[in-house]
């Protein structure tokens, strides 16, 4: 697990060496003693405190019954059922907005990557230079392809080489600090803050929002906590990672002090001369992996978003039967496609995309540390050490939100762009099938009205058995009123099926079915799914009609029918204006149907179509 989490989660922050140093020493203006030493110095203490300590110690034990990530800490705050106007739901606001943050960084991540490590190619032969983006975009084009194999294929064939490049860059750590020993000094903190002190505050948050790129990729720690668990991770991350990071900063400051003129790629001028290209070749394929870790976040964030409410339904396509983790979801894998493919051709270079990079990620760092806060104050964790602890790294992490704000013209409003847009498109699309639900819950009969209606207008009663998919767990699905006031006809047995996504990761299977009888034949079949699953409402049925309440109805002789509502945009419910509605209504057109979500086979569905209007 170790082995394949290398090639899933630390992809990212281990190519970091190929442009953090660099743009830091860059902001820094160039490779003088006091700047080498300060900053190898903030890189060192920064991996320390903050991916050490923060996130490998502390923030993965936040897990939600073993699940990471923004969208777990909000089930396990509860906010998306906090009243309107709460504390409460302003949190919900606040991680949603963090868990936009994390595709805006999925979208540059890839992108300055692959840049970074093909642009190798023009220490050696500048004439090059044409055709590195060109190169850059087949790369990524290939990247997004082979996703579709699943996360696991990714992580077994990449695990092994990571594991490689990890040694590799350890090895040219301990080449360029046996060049100048003097740079293991900077193991010292009192150097970077010696330095940040005397520079002033123009170089030192230039400095700062530089050196925070070899952080960029810690938050994929949490995020895939739920794709090989807390130890392999921690394991990782101490016993390989951290090593090899620290040795290769601290070689590439070594190599600066000894010649700085190499200051122009230091990474690649660690590299022995014999060995340049296929170095390059090795950190492309490294690079590549990179993107792997924020694009399988991705996928893990969305899941979690649609099964609570606050993305519409999509096409989930589980790639592994024995590895409930492994998920491929088409659309997200093609609009961050797109959008890094966007983000290349916008900036061209790394060091264009080191002003659009890191803005994103510091500002998901500050808000998972307050969430991860409040999280250990509901498990009833002492309130001083919780204050003082997270209070420390809040600290630091507002300073690197500073610092990468310096950034905001420079490229960092391109993934806060990105992240205000998918923001803005969960908070209208949970607004929205609020006001849906509201719409919908006038309209339903009431469960003993209906009877009563039943009882003394009686309908052809049909052999067999149907199953009504409705949202509710109370009251008459509309589609049933609908259907039986213009057809007459109820079959004998007649299954209410609703789902209730619950704010854990998982069901225990003997929680997962609850059967509660309504009358007239009717029997109301609830289904409880935790926010990580996809809800196998066939599967679950099949058990359910084991029972004694549901004997004899076959489940593969069903018929199932289901709602196809169409949302009418108008003033009618106060809540939302009217071109968000509309803007929520387009998004409710293109989601998932639900015949085809819940995988209930074709020839067995009648759909009926109903008008809301909204």
């Amino acid at each position: 697990m170790v082995l394949t989490a290398l090639g899933v989660v630390y992809g990212d922050i281990g190519t970091s060496p190929l442009y953090g140093l660099k743009q830091a020493v860059d902001a820094a203006g160039g490779p003088t003693p006091e700047a080498v030493m300060g900053v190898v110095s903030l890189i060192f203490w920064a991996l320390i405190l903050i991916v050490g300590l923060k996130y490998a110690i502390l923030i993965l034990r936040a897990d939600n019954h073993g699940e990471g990530g923004i969208v777990a800490l909000l089930a396990l705050l509860d906010a998306r059922h906090a009243p309107r106007g709460s504390p409460r739901a302003s949190l919900l606001i606040v991680g949603l907005i963090g868990a936009a943050l994390l595709y805006g960084d999925g979208v540059i991540t890839p992108a300055i990557s692959v840049l970074s490590a093909v642009e190798g190619m023009k220490v050696d032969a500048p004439a090059l230079a044409p055709v590195i983006v060109p190169i850059t975009i087949a790369i990524l084009v290939a990247l997004f392809l082979v996703q579709r194999k699943g996360t696991e294929f990714v992580g077994n064939v990449f695990g092994p080489v990571m594991l490689v490049w990890f040694a590799a860059i350890a090895v040219l750590g301990i080449r360029g600090v046996l060049q100048s020993p003097a740079i293991l000094a900077a193991i010292s903190p009192h150097h970077a803050v010696l330095y940040l002190s005397r520079a002033g505050p123009a170089i030192a948050f230039a400095v700062l929002g530089a050196a925070f790129l070899t952080l960029t990729g810690a938050e994929a720690m949490y995020a895939d906590m739920g794709h090989f668990g807390r130890l392999p991770i921690q394991l990782g991350w101490f016993s390989i990672v951290s090593p090899a990071l620290m040795l290769n900063y601290l070689g590439q400051g070594g190599l600066l002090l000894a010649t700085p003129q190499a200051a122009e790629n230091p990474f690649y001028l660690l590299v022995p001369r014999w060995a340049h290209y296929p170095m390059i070749a090795f950190a492309t394929v490294a690079t590549v992996i990179a993107s792997q870790a924020i694009i399988s976040g991705a996928y893990s964030l969305t899941q979690q978003a649609m099964q609570l409410g606050f993305l519409p339904r999509m096409r989930v396509l589980h790639t592994a039967s024995h590895e409930k983790g492994q998920i491929y979801i088409p659309v997200v894998n093609w609009l961050l496609a797109f959008g890094t493919l966007a983000a290349v051709l916008l900036f061209r270079s790394s060091d264009a995309l080191g002003g659009a990079y890191g803005i994103a990620v510091a500002i998901l760092m500050a808000v998972t540390t307050v969430l991860a806060a409040l999280v250990a104050l509901k498990w009833g964790y002492n309130p001083i050490l919780v204050t003082v602890a997270n209070g420390f790294f809040l600290f630091i992490e507002f300073i690197f939100v500073a610092a990468n704000m310096t950034k905001l013209t420079e490229g960092g409003w391109f993934p806060l762009l990105l992240a205000c847009v998918i923001a803005f498109l969960m908070l209208t699309w949970r607004s929205g099938w609020r006001l849906l639900e509201q719409e919908r819950a006038k309209l339903r009969q009431g469960e003993d009205q209906f009877i009563e209606w039943v009882a003394n207008t009686p309908p052809i009663r049909l052999p067999g058995a149907a199953a009504i998919f409705t949202a509710a767990t109370t009251g008459i699905p509309l589609c049933l009123t609908h259907h039986l006031r213009h057809n007459r006809v109820l079959h004998e047995r007649v299954l209410f099926i609703a789902s209730v996504i619950v704010d854990e990761p998982r069901v225990e299977a003997a929680n997962r079915v609850k059967l509660v009888p309504v009358g007239a034949g009717i029997t109301r079949v609830i289904f409880y799914f935790g926010f990580m699953e996809t809800p196998d409402v066939l599967e679950g049925l099949r058990q359910a009609c084991r029972r004694p309440e549901l004997q004899g109805i076959d489940p593969d002789n069903i018929t199932y029918y289901f709602r196809r509502v169409m949302v009418i945009a108008s003033d009618k419910a106060s809540g939302m204006a009217v071109w968000r509605k509309s803007l929520f209504a387009t998004m409710h057109l293109n989601a998932n149907l639900p015949a085809a979500y819940f995988k209930v086979p074709a020839a067995q569905v009648v759909e009926v179509g109903l008008e809301v209007e909204i």
